[in-house]
């Protein structure tokens, strides 16, 4: 039995019956399409259902976590105890001059859609990243040479009290995959990014490069969560997957992609304890050859 039933039920004071969903399977709301169940999943449709939930959670000491678009998230077998916060409904997109103000959970790739729409040059990179803007600024998310910290004005965030404040891009700390608000564990609401007037056709072409080049070398067919590990320095984590002799190499489900060895997928059927007893297989094997440590890009949560 859920063993937050009754306290779900406080809940439906401020969410529509259809936005509160118990024991909902994470295996439908991340990338990886592993993981357990969560007690309850709510969809919020503006801050102050964040800022109430969140109030909520803290008076009954009821744990919570926010999901974005599930695309950097492996959730264990075990599931997930508490509340899941899934912005998916705060996904509202505006555009006044050369910036755009984006709801957390506005996908990055409908983000990019609307500056090549207003002809704003300098969101290009984040066309092919599969999350969302609130996922993106935590972890400051980059690709081909670009990234959040080259983009960002500001964002809005919350914290554990249910304060909603401003952070201007120099008090967001953005760093390689890391910001204040992960430090401090804030979240983030919406962002406004300060773009570039550019012509249609070279944001298109760029788009379309980009895009060609994601398909060609990333294992987008399968689940999986991006890359799973971080840069380590002077290395690059793909090649030294590959020169210990592990593309390709699976446990159960999971696997090392043929195609770019630092992305582990599910090639079918995978459980997310085989994704992380090969993530940890690959951390030794790494260490072992190369004497250089994989930390996870990916976060994990759940109990086993």
């Amino acid at each position: 039995m859920n063993q937050y039933m009754e306290f779900s039920k406080l809940l439906y004071n401020f969410y529509k019956e259809e936005d509160v969903v118990l024991n909902s399977p994470m295996s439908e709301h991340i990338y990886f399409k592993v993981g357990g169940p969560v007690d309850i999943l709510v969809t919020p449709t503006n801050e102050q259902q964040v800022a109430d939930t969140i109030k909520l959670c803290k008076e009954h000491n009821v744990p919570y976590f926010i999901l974005g678009n599930g695309s950097n998230l492996l959730v264990k077998d075990g599931g997930v105890d508490g509340v899941i916060i899934k912005f998916c409904k705060m996904n509202r997109i505006k555009i006044k001059n050369n910036e755009i103000i984006v709801e957390s959970g506005a996908l990055l790739s409908n983000v990019s859609k609307k500056a090549l729409e207003h002809n704003l040059t300098g969101f290009e990179f984040a066309c092919g990243i599969p999350g969302s803007i609130g996922g993106a600024v935590f972890m400051n998310a980059g690709a081909y040479n670009g990234e959040m910290a080259n983009v960002i004005k500001e964002a809005q965030v919350i914290d554990s009290d249910g304060n909603i404040t401003v952070l201007n891009k120099e008090e967001l700390e953005l760093g390689y995959r890391t910001s204040s608000a992960m430090k401090k564990g804030l979240i983030v609401l919406s962002a406004t990014i300060s773009l570039k007037e550019g012509s249609y056709n070279n944001i298109k072409e760029k788009i379309d490069d980009l895009t060609n080049k994601r398909e060609e070398k990333q294992p987008l067919e399968f689940p999986s969560a991006g890359s799973t590990f971080k840069r380590p320095e002077g290395h690059f984590a793909g090649k030294l997957i590959q020169d210990s002799g592990l593309k390709g190499f699976s446990i159960g489900g999971a696997a090392v992609s043929q195609k770019h060895s630092g992305f582990v997928i599910n090639k079918g059927g995978a459980t997310a304890k085989d994704i992380l007893d090969l993530i940890a297989h690959i951390q030794q094997a790494v260490k072992y050859k190369f004497d250089v440590e994989l930390h996870t890009e990916v976060r994990i949560i759940g109990r086993e």
